[in-house]
This record gives structure tokens, C-alpha cells and sequence, in this order.
């Protein structure tokens, strides 16, 4: 395990951040002289707006995906042993196709004249083909629906080990439905919300495909970015410039969720 993190993460890692410090030299080549200038752009322009709508991006869908996965993984903990398992079934299936199709589905979907337009105009709610496609909500909608799954998971992991017996203390103890959910049962599964925030948080800064797909041009995100110095630009110094920050900015939401439990376990302690 050592040698395979040493070989596939570490040096990568550390050619990468080497990388980012050089300068480009012809159309393919790298210059090995030391520089900062693919860091001072990434904090001007364009490339400071794309990281900007990046972030709001992100925490958009990231509290999208809260308000609908922590209710969907603690009533999904409530049920019986046999629904459990025919829902955790039908989460899983649609990751046993390629998430390309999927999207390509969305795009069948709310395309002019798609199966939704067909279905609102035949009866008679729209007049004509709304454009649904190549906006911001469309790509909200792509990052929500590859990634719910992973805040459905760790909420349901935590409200399955919940002791009812402590939600029962407390209504017993004259709380009200809703202030034994709020004091017992919502602290108790934070654990699991922190970990899904971060599970989707993290890769819906870099999920560029999905804003190719349902934004076209119209939604750059840094994946974005990253793809196209690249594979178009071939300024691969500044591309690791580029990643370089982005894994900085993950791994603070990282350091964050960990502090965050350790405080909780502290509480607990305490």
C-alpha cells in the first residue's frame, strides 16, 4: 500500500506542484526556469471569475443536495428491512451505466421539442419549447443528480445507528416532535452530514462534463479550465497551477469537516 500511494499519488503530486512553478516553451514543451506568473493568473480576470462561480456552484448544489439527501437517508433509515433495500437497489443501479449516458439522458429530456416539451405542450401547460438546456439551473440539476447519492449514503449511515430509545427519552421528557429532532436526533447524525457535504462538495468543483453537457459554453468551471489549457492550450505549467489551487481549496473544506468532527467527538466526550 505504501509503495502504491509513493508511486500513483505522491509523485504525481509533487511533479505536479514542480510543475506549476515552470513556464511554457514552445507548443508542447516546458521551460525549467522558476516563476510564480501561473499563480498571479490565476488571481486575475477570467481565471478568478471561473473559480468564483465555481465556489457558488459547488455551495449551491452542495445545499441543494442537503435539503433533499438528509431527509431522503433518515426516512430511508426508518424503514422496514425490505423497503431499505429495494431503494438503497434502485440508488444503485444508475451507476452500473456510464455517467456520460445518463447526462445524455437529461439532454433527450429537456432539449426544444424534447420529452418533457412534448409531454407539457400536448397538454396544454406550454405553448412553446422552453429552453431548459445550456444555463446555470440545468447544470445545479446535472451536479444534484450525480451526486445525491453520495449525501444520501452517509445521512442513512448515521440515522441507521441512531438509539430511537433517545428520541423516546426525550418526548417522554414533554419535547415536542420537532425539538427531539432538532436537540437528539439531528446532532447525532451530523457525522453523516458533514461526510456527505464533503463527498459532494469536493468533486462538484471539478466536474467539468457535466458542464460541458448540459451548460455548452455558457458555464466554465475550473475542471473547465483545466481541461482546456490542457488538451487546446497545451500550457501544462499553468495547468498545474490551476489544479494546484483547486486541491488547495478542497483540502481546507477537508481540514474543515475534520475539525468539525473533532469538536463533535469532544462534545460527546464531554
Amino acid at each position: 500500500m505504501y509503495l502504491f500511494t509513493l508511486i500513483f499519488i505522491l509523485f504525481p503530486f509533487i511533479y505536479m506542484i514542480v510543475l506549476s512553478f515552470m513556464r511554457r516553451d514552445g507548443a508542447w514543451g516546458v521551460a525549467q526556469t522558476w516563476t510564480l506568473r501561473n499563480y498571479l493568473r490565476v488571481t486575475v480576470g477570467e481565471y478568478r471569475t471561473t473559480f468564483v462561480q465555481s465556489l457558488k456552484l459547488a455551495l449551491i448544489s452542495t445545499v441543494m443536495m442537503v435539503l433533499a439527501g438528509y431527509p431522503f437517508g433518515y426516512f430511508m433509515a426508518r424503514l422496514g428491512e425490505k423497503w431499505k433495500n429495494r431503494i438503497m437497489l434502485l440508488l444503485v443501479i444508475p451507476f452500473w451505466v456510464s455517467s456520460l449516458m445518463r447526462l445524455y439522458g437529461w439532454v433527450i429530456v429537456f432539449r426544444a421539442n424534447g420529452v418533457l416539451d412534448t409531454i407539457l405542450m400536448t397538454l396544454g401547460i406550454t405553448k412553446e419549447p422552453l429552453r431548459l438546456l445550456y444555463n446555470y439551473p440545468a447544470v445545479v440539476l446535472g451536479m444534484i443528480y450525480a451526486l445525491l447519492p453520495f449525501m444520501i449514503y452517509p445521512v442513512y449511515t448515521s440515522a441507521e445507528k441512531l438509539d430511537r430509545n433517545l428520541t423516546e427519552a426525550a418526548r417522554d421528557l414533554g419535547a415536542s416532535p420537532l425539538r427531539a429532532f432538532l436537540t437528539v436526533n439531528l446532532p447525532l447524525t451530523m457525522p453523516g452530514l458533514f461526510s456527505g457535504v464533503v463527498l459532494t462538495f469536493v468533486p462538484s468543483m471539478g466536474l467539468f462534463f457535466i458542464a460541458d453537457i448540459l451548460g455548452g459554453n455558457k458555464v466554465v468551471l475550473v475542471g473547465n479550465l483545466i481541461h482546456e489549457q490542457l488538451l487546446k492550450a497545451h500550457d501544462w505549467p499553468f495547468a498545474a497551477a490551476l489544479s494546484v489551487v483547486l486541491m488547495v481549496m478542497t483540502s481546507l473544506s477537508i481540514y474543515l469537516y475534520s475539525c468539525l468532527t473533532r469538536s463533535k467527538e469532544l462534545e460527546g466526550l464531554i
